[in-house]
């Protein structure tokens, strides 16, 4: 009888390479996976939700998932994975950037920490740390035949141990499992990440990312300056919102090609808010039109100028979102199975004509809210298996640059040093 075997795929944000000695920066390491991860979530933004409406994406909880499943995939399945994921030849220097970048997180919360600690000595600073959580785990199985140099991989570069399950006999129970286990990694953000029938007695593997992030602004804004100001809802219809005002000599600032590009650290200055705003009150597809990972980098490091800040309080809780059929209208076709039989993980386990793994869908879920003391966002992703901007840095100005975010715009949760997304969105109604 002919058997198709699907692994589940259930994650939020993580990185999971191979830990190899370095000789290059840190930033040049990072930048295979800022590029990887900006590029991909430019393409999704553009596929998986209607320009008219909000949206909201992990790019680097999708990438995190999916380079897991790439370590596992071999022949045309790894070819064109690597195609649609913007993924290098040099496989090993792939695993190395994912790598670092996650230790460069884990790094971030972990000073934060102790920031807020010296701070209590000295009675001055930050009184809550940041907080950046990212957790890994394979459920699998019992008795399948995974390869060893696969689950070692995944347990020591990737952090995510093995838990044996028994998706034959149990899957609503396992499906049960893992979507507890993806709440409380996200404090409940995220929660029933796989839908009922998401896993079933075909299913083999689970890999499970997921992230969770709060921290408050490095300078706040001030509730008392909060009024109801106009937007331009989809470019169209005027309607008043909760806008928040600051001032400050310490927010980046970007004149672009058709665009402002203003950037808002966190405490600690290592994660920023990037809002890019159209000059047109219409211009939000023009503008994801030319948006570039490079754009992205480039935005990162802005120079500060003196801003007047006018920016809409916003919560973002979008329905689940599958990304099987936009990473199979990208190329990436034959890890679905598509045609039937080509999918390859033999990576991952052998592969046999009647016994073999393949994507059967992606699932992806976020939440985010942004007021005046700071931005909470959560992601997981679950994937089921078996021209470009002229942008120039303007110096500060003898005036303060008055920025009225009044229209739809693009937004990003950014590792300040690499430019690299860990959330990415458009805001077309923040009612």
């Amino acid at each position: 009888m002919y058997s198709r075997k699907t692994v589940f795929l259930a994650g939020g944000l993580i990185l999971i390479f191979s830990a190899l000695a370095c000789t290059t920066s840190a930033s040049d390491d990072t930048a295979i996976a800022a590029k990887a991860i900006n590029t991909l979530g430019i393409d999704l933004l553009a596929r998986v939700v209607k320009p008219n409406e909000n949206a909201l994406l992990s790019p680097y909880s999708i990438q995190s998932a999916l380079a897991m499943t790439y370590a596992g995939t071999a022949g045309e399945t790894k070819t064109e994975m690597a195609k649609v994921l913007h993924y290098p030849t040099n496989e090993d220097a792939l695993h190395r950037s994912f790598s670092i970048f996650r230790k460069e997180l884990d790094n971030i919360h972990k000073n934060s920490v102790n920031e807020v600690k010296n701070s209590a000595t000295r009675g001055e600073g930050p009184t809550e740390p940041m907080t950046l959580e990212i957790a890994n785990r394979l459920y699998g199985q019992s008795g399948y035949a995974f390869r060893p140099a696969f689950l070692s991989l995944v347990k020591d570069n990737y952090g995510a141990p093995f838990q044996p399950v028994d998706f034959i006999h149990a899957a609503e129970n396992v499906r049960n499992e893992i979507n507890q286990w993806i709440s409380n990694q996200t404090h409940e953000r995220i929660k029933d990440l796989i839908p009922r029938g998401g896993v079933n007695d075909s299913t083999r593997l689970a890999l499970v990312n997921a992230i969770y992030f709060k921290a408050a602004w490095a300078e706040e804004f001030f509730e008392h300056s909060t009024k109801a100001k106009p937007f331009s809802i989809n470019g169209t219809k005027i309607e008043k919102v909760p806008t928040m005002l600051h001032k400050s000599q310490r927010y980046g600032y970007f004149r672009g090609d058709g665009f402002q590009a203003v950037t808002l650290r966190y405490v600690g200055g290592e994660v920023q808010l990037l809002i890019i705003l159209p000059d047109a009150t219409n211009g939000l597809a023009d503008l994801e039109s030319k948006l570039t990972s490079q754009m992205f980098t480039e935005c990162a490091l802005a120079a500060p100028a003196e801003v007047i800040l006018y920016l809409p309080k916003f919560k973002l809780e979008p329905d689940l979102i599958s990304l099987g059929s936009p990473l199979q209208s990208l190329g990436m076709k034959t890890a679905f199975n598509q045609p039937k039989g080509s999918a390859d993980f033999d990576r991952m386990a052998p592969r046999n004509p009647n016994d073999y793994l393949f994507l059967s869908e992606v699932f992806h879920k976020t939440f985010i809210a942004l007021d005046e003391q700071g931005t909470e966002a959560a992601a997981a992703t679950s994937a089921v298996a078996l021209a470009a901007f002229a942008v120039h840095k303007e110096a500060p100005r003898p005036k303060p640059i008055e920025v009225k975010v009044d229209h739809p715009f693009v937004f990003a949760i950014q590792h300040r040093a690499s430019g690299a997304c860990l959330f990415l969105g458009r805001v077309v109604d923040p009612r």
